[in-house]
């Protein structure tokens, strides 16, 4: 789920660094930057059903707009923010994650676990300059805030001084791709998509891949198969304009939460043995009210209330909970404040 201030993570730039040739001009960390370089008129398939495979440009440069710990997450290449200070937390939370990558990596040596951060992070290029970002991007990848009106006008600022070739995607959550494309032109708009990244990023393998009604074949492709290069696994699922359930893990997954919460309450049960019931019961590996901390409180009602808005959903699953909105209003937010339904 998107948001600005999310568990942190970095793995996905350690990976794709250490899989795609040239990401920077730097030479720092060569040996992190190694193997398939030459992505040029790959071959991806579309489908495991048996569907033609395309061919589609390489994907060198990606540019990650939002240094909040979702986009430390997911930033590979060029990372750019609207302030110098929001990019310098962005780089410590990817400093902080990657320390622990090496640390699993080289247990019994500080020299190669200092080497190793420093050569992935040596390979992110950071900025505030929109139009210099884009420049060189081949993929463009935003995960801002989840505003809608905020994700257009970026979209269609960048629009002008992006190359043509250039793929645009957001990590959005809740929104529709296909208002948010509907900001580009028509040329840019088969060249957009959705990769909605799960959080906290090192650890969750899945990255959904959001096709719009006018992506195109060879713009899927290679969504997919940056995906793979990130060894992500990824799932494909379609847009459906004016609507915001168009995803496949926040459609099951936020009503489950929501009821979790109304359950607690109501005082059907505590928070504690609501999450045990779940886990020993179901086999989930956290129960629905830390889940839900994790989260964050203020990202599920901001997706409530967009349901709730478009009466997308069936009335009773996304009417306002009362104890979500005080914990919202106390600035408890869940594990990124350190207090939520639980202290951490």
């Amino acid at each position: 789920m998107a948001s600005r201030s999310q568990f942190p993570a970095a793995i996905a730039a350690a990976r794709l660094a250490q899989t795609t040739g040239h990401l920077t001009g730097s030479s720092s960390g060569s040996n992190l930057i190694r193997g398939n370089a030459h992505m040029a008129s790959t071959d991806a398939s579309l489908s495991s059903a048996g569907a033609p495979k395309m061919e589609f440009r390489e994907i060198k440069n990606i540019t990650c707009f939002g240094a909040g710990l979702m986009g430390a997450g997911i930033v590979q290449v060029t990372l750019c923010d609207i302030t110098p200070q929001a990019l310098e937390n962005g780089l410590k939370i990817i400093r902080t994650s990657l320390g622990r990558i090496a640390k699993k990596a080289h247990p019994d040596s500080p020299e190669q676990q200092k080497s190793f951060v420093e050569g992935v992070v040596s390979t992110i290029t950071t900025t505030t300059d929109a139009q210099e970002a884009v420049k060189q991007a081949d993929l463009v990848v935003e995960a801002i805030v989840e505003n809608l009106e905020v994700k257009r006008k970026l979209f269609s600022s960048l629009d002008i001084h992006a190359s043509a070739h250039c793929i645009f995607a957001t990590n959005t959550s809740s929104l529709s791709v296909t208002e948010i494309a509907d900001s580009t032109s028509e040329g840019r708009r088969a060249a957009f998509g959705g990769l909605h990244f799960f959080n906290p990023v090192p650890q969750m393998k899945l990255v959904e891949v959001i096709r719009t009604s006018t992506t195109s074949d060879a713009t899927n492709a290679a969504l997919l198969d940056v995906c793979k290069r990130m060894q992500k696994t990824s799932v494909s699922c379609k847009d459906t304009p004016g609507q915001v359930y168009n995803f496949i893990v926040n459609r099951l997954l936020v009503p489950y939460m929501l009821e979790a919460v109304r359950m607690l309450e109501r005082g059907d049960a505590s928070a504690e043995d609501i999450d045990t019931a779940m886990k020993l019961g179901a086999g989930y590996p956290m129960g629905p009210i830390q889940l839900t901390d994790f989260v964050g409180l203020d990202t599920c009602q901001h997706i409530m209330t967009g349901w709730r808005e478009k009466g997308a959903l069936s009335p009773e699953l996304v009417q306002p909970i009362k104890a979500l909105e005080e914990k919202v209003k106390e600035g408890k937010l869940g594990r990124k404040t350190g207090e939520g339904f639980f202290k951490y």
